[in-house]
């Protein structure tokens, strides 16, 4: 079945000398792979479609058991500045292989595809993505199924106070039931409220997020800790984009 998809270039792969083996997001049909033919030729015109993360147009016949095959493709929005930085590209290929790994193929989910370019758009256009990419992770893990839960207390269901974080306990912790995680991080009340903010708003609802530095440095150290513990799957990037935060 030939079908025209709205779609983002999350890998590519050389296959022989002159193809590629291309996985897309799409809208529509959700996570697929297809074969290229003759992408890396250098006069082709699917050279500069196949690249990663690019936002486009793709012709494909889709094989629902097996190798789909991309025929032709226009380019919507290049994202030409996450390939110029290898800061940026370092964001991209984070979110882009946990995104990868989390989707099942062919299982189409528009929401999710839209934060996901949303979030990349951002880190196009933008010096710090590190908020909007844990905005999206929060997203990715609910899913997943392993969501904290940042709305409320995680053992008594409060929804007022003071609150700390447990990865033990999967989400938020209040003042009265601390005792269960001796572990549990203290979180300032804003910080607390805007974990719930980001799980539950779009990015494209957002102009402009000011956290403190030691904020931010903190939720990245907990979102690691509670990925590492419930996620399961491995994110090669993620290694790079640590040793990147560290040379910053």
């Amino acid at each position: 079945m030939l079908e025209k998809l709205e779609a983002i270039v999350m890998r590519t792969k050389d296959y022989g000398e002159t193809h590629k083996i291309v996985t897309i997001f799409s809208k529509k049909r959700g996570k697929l792979t297809a074969i290229a033919r003759g992408a890396n030729k250098p006069k082709s015109k699917m050279a500069a479609i196949t690249q990663p993360f690019i936002y486009g147009d793709f012709l494909i016949y889709i094989n629902t058991r097996g190798l789909s095959t991309m025929q032709q493709g226009d380019v919507m929005y290049s994202l030409r500045k996450i390939r110029e930085d290898i800061v940026k590209t370092a964001y991209a290929a984070y979110i882009v292989e946990l995104t990868e790994k989390m989707l099942d193929t062919l299982s189409p989910n528009p929401y999710i595809y839209d934060q996901l370019y949303f979030t990349l758009k951002w880190i196009n256009n933008n010096e710090d993505p590190s908020i909007p990419i844990m905005m999206y992770e929060l997203k990715l893990y609910d899913m997943g199924g392993f969501a904290p839960i940042v709305d409320r207390c995680s053992a008594c269901g409060a929804k007022a106070g003071s609150f700390l974080f447990s990865i033990r306990e999967g989400g938020l912790l209040c003042t009265q039931c601390c005792y269960l995680d001796r572990d549990a991080v203290s979180l300032p009340d804003t910080l607390a409220r805007l974990l719930y903010i980001f799980s539950t708003t779009g990015l494209e609802r957002v102009g402009s997020i000011n956290i403190k530095e030691k904020n931010k440095q903190l939720l990245r150290q907990l979102f690691d800790a509670y990925y590492d513990r419930y996620g399961g799957y491995y994110i090669k990037s993620r290694k790079f984009l640590n040793q990147i935060d560290l040379l910053k």
